[in-house]
């Protein structure tokens, strides 16, 4: 890939993993057209969906877990640990240019076809 490409999408790009790179890549034509900011962008959009997710079976287990709250913390705890480490990995892919799929659920960004 062209480096200027990846300077071109690099902010775009790191960002996506804090849902506001997504937006800008939506909303601007030349992001649409830049490769780099596109890989990261699924990247990110697979991270939020899998959060969301997470979250809404954390939410439906939630009660069965009220009885041991402790339980229940402990794994929201480590699922946000979980989903943490994640962004920090995106975006360090992102910044030092490389397209990088994020482990466990990177490879499901090759669904999308946006």
């Amino acid at each position: 890939m062209a480096s200027k490409e990846v300077e071109d999408g690099k902010v775009c790009a790191a960002l996506s993993y804090i849902l506001i790179g997504i937006i800008w890549y939506f909303v601007d034509e030349k992001m649409k057209k830049n490769r780099f900011a596109k890989f990261h962008a699924k990247q990110g959009l697979v991270l939020l969906i899998a959060w969301v997710v997470v979250w809404i079976v954390l939410m439906i287990l939630g009660l069965p877990l009220a009885f041991f709250w402790a339980l229940g913390y402990l794994i929201w705890l480590v699922a946000e640990i979980c989903f943490l480490v994640l962004v920090v990995l995106g975006f360090i892919s992102a910044v030092n240019g490389k397209e990088q799929e994020l482990p466990l659920i990177g490879h499901l960004g090759t669904k999308f076809t946006f």
